[in-house]
């Protein structure tokens, strides 16, 4: 007899998997012992606390047994964990928010890809240049750290300008569309108004009475 699977996706915060939802809506029906597969959860992720992890179950539906795909955070989540900060730079290669020593790289290689080959370092390397992560130059100062957060500052005040000018200058121009409309609006009742004030001239009137009248006489 082939077997039975259904599957179950969820993402979890590292170490702390509950049978609230998402899990224990998705899990209830298929009979399995929910708190079993849980803790079985909070066991393969209790080394990525504090951050978001994919997990997979999937259940066999005739037996009840189940086994576990545990997917990884993103490398920048685990570099942010190591240097325990909430966010990167926001003006990447102008500011640094943290520096990581080589074997710090390495372990985070170990933890995202299972492996601290070149070609994972790399990419750990990589992802630390685009949030400001240098490798190997030492602590960030206080100074230099305040000079960075007056810089991020300064960067989300420019922003908020720049969706200020767009703002404006989007409604001045549907305000210019409206007015637009408005005046067209009335250029073509002016027309229509025009062309009744024709209609209803006496020159008019007696052509149009004239080529009733010639209709009737053809008409006999």
């Amino acid at each position: 007899m082939p077997m039975a699977e259904q599957t179950v996706d969820a993402v979890v915060e590292g170490g702390k998997a509950s049978a609230a939802p998402p899990l224990g809506p998705a899990l209830g029906p298929l009979g399995v012992n929910i708190q079993e597969i849980v803790d079985a959860i909070n066991e393969k992720t209790k080394d990525f606390a504090g951050m978001k992890v994919p997990v997979k179950v999937i259940v066999n539906t005739r037996t009840k047994a189940f086994r576990l795909e545990v997917g990884k955070p993103p490398a920048s989540a685990l570099i942010l964990k190591e240097l325990n900060l909430q966010k990167g730079s926001a003006t990447t290669g102008q500011d640094r928010v943290g520096d990581l020593t080589h074997e710090q790289v390495k372990k985070i290689a170990r933890a995202k890809f299972g492996s601290d080959e070149a070609r994972h370092v790399n990419q750990i390397k990589g992802t630390c240049r685009s949030m400001g992560v240098t490798i190997g130059q030492g602590q960030v100062p206080a100074e230099e750290r305040k000079v960075a957060e007056e810089h991020k500052m300064q960067v989300l005040e420019e922003e908020k300008e720049k969706e200020a000018v767009a703002e404006a200058k989007a409604e001045g121009e549907e305000v210019a569309e409206a007015e637009e409309a408005a005046a067209e609006g009335k250029e073509e009742e002016k027309t229509g108004e025009k062309a009744e004030a024709a209609e209803s001239s006496p020159e008019v009137k007696q052509k149009t009475d004239e080529k009733k009248e010639e209709v009737a006489e053809e008409s006999k």
